[in-house]
């Protein structure tokens, strides 16, 4: 008979359970994402903006700010979209973590982009000895083969 190896010992089980709340996880993550809103307005409240995950969700003008020169206030929207923006990343992130916990937090990591090299480089051996593995066990099985 064939031995598989640690293969033989995956409890199949655990694995779609795990898969299936993996899957739970981010469908809640989705309708959280979904009422997620970022708000931002200036120091003089000229402009107000929510920013949600479809992108601007609102955007208020006080009337005062019609007082000022297109350009400042073209200048003035971006920056209160810049910071709605900002706001809207960091509770998306704050819900991310919430559910994923902060070490697993997946946009955490992706704004940290240091910390998933450091996990790649710790996984890096791991991968190197499972593909000599891999590679050992199918020249074994071709020679046996005659191929």
């Amino acid at each position: 008979m064939q031995e598989f190896g640690d293969f033989a010992k995956v409890d199949l089980e655990k694995l779609v359970k795990g898969a299936d709340e993996q899957l739970a996880l981010l469908g809640d993550f989705q309708e959280r994402a979904a009422s997620c809103v970022g708000r931002a307005q200036d120091e003089n409240g000229f402009v107000a903006v929510e920013y949600g995950q479809e992108g601007v969700r609102e955007l208020e003008l006080h009337p005062k700010a019609m007082r000022l020169s297109s350009g400042e206030l073209a200048e003035l929207i971006k920056i209160t979209l810049r910071d709605a923006t900002e706001d809207f990343q960091r509770r998306l992130t704050e819900e991310a973590g919430e559910l994923f916990g902060q070490e697993a937090n997946p946009l955490r990591l992706l704004a940290e982009p240091g910390s998933i090299t450091g996990k790649v480089k710790e996984a890096e051996p791991l991968y190197d000895q499972a593909f000599e593995d891999v590679m050992g066990r199918l020249d074994s099985i071709r020679r046996r083969l005659e191929l």
